[in-house]
């Protein structure tokens, strides 16, 4: 497996630990003996550290599509590098509760470069055959930055796991400079031989490369197309309509609220199991399950796994529901002390092992050739608006109609998205872009014209 798969993903680690990082760091924040500012935050405070990142990001996701077409994915994905170490390094020498939101507002406009670049990258790298299980490893990395943030944050000072943080941001920068940008970048700009080269590389051949590079002529044709234009297409107009449904089914399930407050729900619970303990279990589960999505996909249609994995999320969704339920009007005691930590870990692990790392796969598929930035772009546009929605107003639902209608709100979601899904998203396991666009147009491919892509 070329190691360029491996190195794209390293900056995904970190953004994987800035995911986490406030599950164990609310809850130092909120101790007067842990936290590091000259009091204690407020319960308001703390829901805008963990939502202010998405608002930002979305200002930014305009910035990293225009960059990617300009500069390259390479550049895009080398540009988050040094503000994070800076951002790390605010964190922490954070006094006041200012320099923690400013530096999460950085934080995750900065992270929207790489849910971005990171996909496209991959996928234009990879083979049509192995593109759905090499482009998990953005969930493998970023679930290993979770598994980091929840087995070390819990058990250190708060400056200690940020200056863990700023190190590991450091090391896994400086192997991105190595990185050759993608061959459809370099064709798009006339570097043909470097492209050649690159693709030469990739596919271990330099036959198929040279059939690939021919199939981007239609798109370096398409590349002169004025970006208005673009908006004209039917085919891309509809690619954009499911992806916009879909990047909002995804936050609204919950999953994100769930996580930003792992630690905090964990607490929240009184149950015999300790927080800190299984938080670190379930950090482990989303990781394992994140390795197991590259083994389903090789197996599995995409949207098999996309619907088995909402329904799993669904069974846990209801019994979180259920446990608060109870908990509203008796003491919970034997199996009931397990059922929050068993339903924490079913939402995770079939969050991660199918949707949590498929979306992106799927997103980049859905798009070709000079829409797939500006389709993406979009695309996380409105992801991280449905993230700041879900993570701003949970702390608030749950106070206002209760934790358990709040879980079953969730879990009515994932069998909405299961529909949306069954009915709308076509099956893109296995085919090129251009067998993609054709299904979207609600064509039959001809066999010769398989063969050709």
């Amino acid at each position: 497996m070329p190691w360029l798969f491996w190195v794209v993903n390293l900056s995904v680690l970190t953004t994987g630990m800035g995911l986490a990082w406030s599950s164990p760091m609310l809850v130092k924040l909120t101790d007067e003996e842990e936290t590091p500012l000259n009091r204690t935050i407020t319960e308001e405070e703390g829901s805008w550290i963990v939502s202010i990142g998405s608002l930002a990001s979305i200002l930014s996701n305009f910035l990293v599509g225009v960059l990617m077409d300009s500069i390259g994915r390479k550049y895009c994905i080398l540009l988050t590098c040094v503000p994070k170490l800076i951002i790390a390094l605010l964190f922490i020498f954070a006094t006041d509760i200012w320099m923690l939101i400013l530096g999460r507002t950085v934080n995750g406009a900065i992270d929207s470069f790489l849910f971005i670049a990171v996909p496209v990258y991959a996928s234009e790298i990879a083979s049509k055959e192995m593109r759905g299980s090499l482009c998990t490893f953005l969930q493998i990395f970023s679930s290993l930055g979770i598994v980091v943030t929840l087995s070390v944050g819990p058990f250190v000072s708060y400056v200690t796991f940020n200056t863990i943080f700023a190190v590991v941001i450091l090391v896994t920068s400086v192997p991105l400079l190595f990185l050759p940008d993608t061959p459809f970048f370099l064709h798009s700009k006339g570097k043909t031989d470097k492209a050649l080269e690159v693709l030469t590389y990739l596919r271990d051949s330099e036959q198929l490369a040279k059939e690939e590079i021919a199939t981007y002529a239609q798109t370096e044709n398409d590349e002169k197309i004025d970006k208005i234009s673009i908006f004209k297409d039917r085919v891309v107009l509809k690619s954009f309509a499911i992806t916009i449904v879909f990047c909002a089914c995804t936050q609204l399930v919950g999953f994100n609220a769930v996580s930003f407050y792992l630690q905090t729900i964990l607490v929240s619970t009184n149950s015999n199991v300790s927080p800190e303990i299984a938080s670190v279990v379930i950090g482990m589960i989303q990781l394992l399950a994140s390795f197991c999505t590259t083994i389903l996909g090789d197996k599995f249609k995409r949207k098999q796994i996309l619907i088995t994995s909402l329904i799993g999320m669904f069974f846990g969704m209801v019994g979180l529901g259920v446990f608060f339920k109870i908990k509203e009007d008796v003491e919970v005691f034997g199996f009931l002390n397990y059922l929050p930590l068993i339903s924490l870990i079913l939402v995770v692990y079939s969050y991660s092992a199918g949707i949590g790392s498929l979306m992106w796969v799927l997103i980049a598929e859905l798009f070709d050739g000079p829409a797939r930035a500006i389709g993406v772009t979009t695309s996380l546009m409105v992801t991280t608006i449905f993230i700041f929605i879900t993570t701003k107003y949970f702390s608030f639902l749950t106070l206002s109609i209760g934790p358990a209608i709040t879980y079953w709100m969730f879990s009515g979601m994932c069998i909405l998205t299961c529909i949306f899904i069954y009915f709308c998203v076509p099956e893109t396991k296995g085919k090129s872009f251009s067998e993609i666009q054709t299904e979207l147009r609600g064509e039959k491919q001809t066999k010769g014209d398989a063969e050709k892509s």
